[in-house]
């Protein structure tokens, strides 16, 4: 006697997946995949300048207030040292900053724009017009965006998370 071990395998049934497990009603993806597209939009006008888009973020903050800390600087990028600390010795291998530790407290990091890195700054004041009209966003949809995001940061940084 012969066995057709093909039929023998019954298809099983599945029970189908809930909605709110489908990754198209995920909130956490559709918040994911557009950082990634926008990111994507940036990194064609960041290559002229020799710049990586978080290197990019850094320097805009350099731009706005010279001489912070690394400390500082984490806080405005929300990132730690340790996540830091590489970007900021690569910006300073381009000539864009120099890090010293300060005279008062040798425990503290400052980061300082050279002449290149406030030069670069003319360069990328075309960046963000330009952005703006590939995101397909009038200025009034670009702030409320933007603003809604800060928020709902700031909501996330307040609250206590659950584990």
């Amino acid at each position: 006697m012969q066995f057709n071990f093909e039929l023998m395998i019954l298809p099983m049934k599945r029970k189908p997946t809930p909605d709110h497990l489908l990754l198209d009603q995920q909130f956490c993806f559709a918040l994911y995949a557009a950082s990634r597209s926008v990111t994507g939009l940036y990194r064609p006008l960041l290559e002229p300048l020799g710049l990586t888009y978080p290197q990019y973020l850094a320097m805009l903050v350099l731009w706005e207030q010279d001489g912070l800390t690394v400390r500082e600087l984490g806080q405005r990028l929300l990132l730690d040292s340790g996540t830091l600390t590489p970007l900021l010795k690569r910006l300073q291998a381009a000539g864009l900053v120099d890090r010293r530790r300060r005279t008062e407290d040798e425990r503290e990091v400052e980061i300082r724009l050279t002449d290149a890195g406030l030069a670069l700054r003319e360069q990328a004041e075309g960046i963000p017009p330009c952005m703006a009209q590939r995101l397909r966003l009038s200025p009034g949809q670009m702030q409320a965006l933007r603003d809604e995001l800060k928020q709902l940061t700031r909501q996330l940084q307040l609250s206590p998370t659950e584990d």
